[in-house]
């Protein structure tokens, strides 16, 4: 624990309230959603500006304190764990949407505005924020930059980077800078999003807004088998078709729901597509109409008929990973990228590492970009129950290089993938992005041991996280 002469440095900076120390802040704040993995941090501080964020900053570098940004925490990835102690800097306070640009099609958040906030704050403009982590209703623009975030419908409307238009960026160091995309100028911007919070603090965002379309169509289909599913997928991207979404969910998600909202579907039912489009009228139309003559013997395929009939088709997937508490006590949600024409023989083997592994398996996933989330439940307080978990976990991200996919989709590296980095990249490419790391955070006080392998300091405290639940 920091002492009095520290705690009063801090709150001097943010105020008495903004400093929370202890063994249950300890235990809140020790692990975000991937929670096999976890690290106590010494203090955790609440800014409510950019300033005290440098300040904060500053005060850790004079005292060689490592610090961490954490946003909701609903990181899957292990991103937001403090992994060498320190200060947790938390944006929760940084939560006020700026500047309203309805002629321009932007807005200027904080990095503690929720996602799905954005969205309603500009609903009765006609424009919304396109990027729809399931998470958003919970998660933060700052986390959503930092792990440049997809979700449902990121296959037409692509992940959290095309929808940011400039930061502000409190650096390593504690410099604040603002960034922007310049035709004219190296493009930082894409540098720091996805970035895992390894290159600064991100406290403001530009964010680009998008008209919402003018026609949506919805429809969930059912199949007695997942391969029926699968083939329906590849059928639709073969066609030409691009779907505002297209989502998949196997029965042991579906009894999940069924169990936590009251989802219904066919007793037969072993598989789910949630099929959206949207966009001009008529066109929208047509594609949902070649939706339904793609799909590859279907039990049932419903559309929604209302507006309230299609939120309650996208429950059963925006809700889907909370459901799953009611099958176990612990939950590690998997991101690893196929073509998708791969995703048949894919999600045997899934199916066949779960049971080699003796772990339970469900999955629901964006379909349409062959970005699967094979969702473990388990209760890690059972002896050797994490270490089967991590091992089928790096089986299946195996089979996804192999495949000629990659690690992640949207999740992030943090902790989770760091030993298999290897598998994607060379020596030299790990040692470039180690250059990049170092070339804004050559101290490693910033988020300290994510993302790139083989990092000094942080080898003895990989082999205390890997495989062990605290």
């Amino acid at each position: 624990m920091f002492g009095g002469t520290e705690l009063a440095a801090l709150r001097a900076i943010v105020g008495d309230d903004g400093i929370l120390q202890g063994a249950s802040v300890e235990r809140a704040y020790d692990c975000d959603a991937y929670t096999v993995d976890r690290s106590s941090p010494t203090a955790i501080a609440l800014p409510s500006t950019t300033e005290q964020v440098s300040q904060l900053v500053q005060w850790c570098n004079s005292r060689n304190v490592a610090f961490t940004a954490r946003g909701a925490g609903t990181g899957l990835s292990g991103g937001a764990m403090p992994a060498l102690g320190g200060l947790v800097i938390s944006t929760k306070r940084l939560n006020q949407i700026l500047v309203i640009d309805i002629a321009g099609w932007r807005l200027l958040a904080q990095a503690g505005v929720v996602n799905a906030h954005v969205s309603r704050a500009v609903a009765a403009h006609g424009l919304h924020f396109a990027p729809d982590p399931s998470s958003q209703s919970v998660s933060t623009i700052g986390g959503n930059i930092a792990e440049n975030s997809g979700g449902p419908h990121t296959l037409k409307y692509g992940v959290t980077a095309p929808h940011v238009l400039g930061c502000k960026l409190v650096l390593p160091n504690g410099e604040i800078v603002s960034i922007d995309r310049h035709e004219d100028s190296p493009d930082l911007l894409s540098l720091v999003i996805g970035a895992e919070g390894l290159l600064g603090i991100v406290t403001e965002a530009w964010l680009r807004l998008t008209p919402v379309p003018e026609r949506v169509e919805t429809v969930l289909i059912s199949f007695s088998t997942i391969r029926d599913a699968t083939e329906t997928v590849a059928a639709i991207i073969g066609a030409g078709i691009l779907p505002a979404a297209l989502e998949l969910m196997d029965r042991r998600i579906l009894d999940a729901v069924r169990q936590a909202f009251g989802l219904e579907f066919p007793e037969a039912t072993q598989s789910m597509l949630l099929v959206e489009c949207d966009g001009d009228p008529v066109e929208c139309k047509r594609e949902i109409e070649q939706v339904f003559e793609l799909a590859k013997a279907p039990i049932e395929a419903r559309l929604a008929q209302s507006e309230e009939q299609r939120a309650s088709f996208w429950m059963a997937r925006k809700k889907g990973i909370g459901a799953m508490g009611r099958l176990a006590p612990t939950i590690v949600t998997h991101d690893g990228v196929i073509p998708p024409s791969k995703l048949p023989e894919m999600l045997e083997f899934v199916y066949e590492v779960a049971e080699q592994h003796q772990v339970g398996v469900a999955n629901l996933f964006h379909a349409g970009d062959g970005n699967l989330h094979p969702c473990f439940y388990f209760d890690d307080r059972e002896p050797g129950a994490v270490e089967r978990v991590v091992n089928a976990g790096e089986a299946i991200m195996r089979r996804c290089i192999e495949l000629g996919g990659s690690l992640t989709g949207e999740h992030g590296i943090g902790i989770e993938k760091l030993d298999m980095m290897p598998l994607m990249f060379s020596e030299a490419d790990l040692e470039m992005q180690g250059w990049v790391r170092d070339a804004f955070n050559p101290t490693n006080l910033c988020n300290p041991c994510k993302v790139i392998p083989n990092q000094k300091g942080c080898i003895e405290h990989r082999r205390r996280w890997r495989g062990a639940a605290t």
